[in-house]
């Protein structure tokens, strides 16, 4: 095991750095930051000035080198706007980040899969037929319209929650399920798939024969059994929940990381960018090894090498 994960950690590092060239490339292809975050009378003295102490007169081979050996360090320089460390930004709007993605997933977790087991137990049903329609909703919707929506009817209309913003528990109602609707939809219609094909195999019927209760049977038996493609969905769907985050953070004012990471775009502020980039990377990466790891404890026939 421990073989394995070192293995996977190795094997990871060509794509961060992967993700760090690619970044770096896009950042400075959009343009010079010294035109929009200086006045358009600033003297070309100051400009210059302002381009040395960031490192942007050098070659973009130089500032790549550069950058690659700091972000090793963890460093990823000064904010272009905040003047401030970029990492610490990052790390100031971790926590509201956090909290609104573990409650988008949890939400999903908890409603998606056991939607999906009944669906599929009640095949063919209105239950299966309503959970269907639902979800194919959830997927067709785009989460900024829901967004938007949401806050018109119950922050608008009915005034029963607020529009935007952090602080108490009812400004994260309409993030967090704006957020976690698409997930809910997308990991019900797997468990669904998956539970269907599990149900019909010949240890459900031999278990059914023996006179084992059906409770126990969908949800100690075939539910285990089904979970490990629903594991891998959770698992890659961490990555459209980070994309999902920017969007819906910047609908609801939320102060996390990924509403910092549009202003470092709109800015052209290259060391936000990229120290976000590379953190929504490294999330990714770590949520997938667990995954992998988690195959061996629902399946003892997954073994690593």
């Amino acid at each position: 095991m421990l073989q394995y994960v070192v293995r996977r950690l190795i094997l990871t590092l060509p794509v961060l750095l992967g993700i760090l060239l690619i970044s770096f490339m896009l950042t400075h292809i959009s343009g010079d930051p010294t035109d929009l975050i200086l006045a358009p009378d600033t003297p070309d003295e100051a400009r210059e000035l302002f381009r040395q102490k960031h490192g942007l007169d050098q070659p973009v081979w130089v500032q790549f080198y550069q950058f690659c050996v700091h972000a090793l360090q963890g460093d990823f320089g000064d904010s272009l706007r905040f003047n401030q460390p970029a990492v610490t930004l990052v790390l100031e709007r971790l926590g509201a980040t956090t909290e609104l993605a573990a409650t988008a997933m949890l939400l999903a977790i908890l409603i998606g899969i056991p939607a999906g087991v009944v669906a599929a137990y009640r095949r063919n049903t209105p239950t299966d037929a309503t959970v269907r329609a639902v979800t194919l909703m959830g997927q067709a919707v785009p989460s900024f319209y829901l967004g938007i929506l949401t806050i018109i009817i119950f922050a608008v209309w009915l005034r029963w929650l607020p529009s935007g913003g952090r602080g108490t528990w009812a400004h994260l109602i309409l993030p967090a399920s704006t957020l976690a609707l698409n997930l809910v939809a997308l990991i019900a219609r797997t468990t669904r798939s998956c539970m269907l094909d599990v149900l019909n195999q010949d240890y459900i019927r031999t278990a059914r024969a023996k006179g084992l209760g059906e409770n126990w049977i969908v949800w100690g038996h075939a539910l285990r059994n089904a979970f490990i493609p629903v594991l891998t969905v959770i698992g890659l769907q961490v990555g459209l929940l980070m994309g999902g985050v920017v969007v819906t953070e910047t609908v609801f004012s939320w102060p996390g990381v990924g509403r910092l990471a549009i202003q470092a775009i709109y800015a052209r502020d290259y060391p936000v960018v990229q120290a976000v980039v590379l953190f929504f990377a490294v999330i990714f990466v770590g949520v997938n090894l667990i995954v992998d790891l988690l195959y061996a404890v629902l399946d003892p026939r997954i073994g690593y090498r």
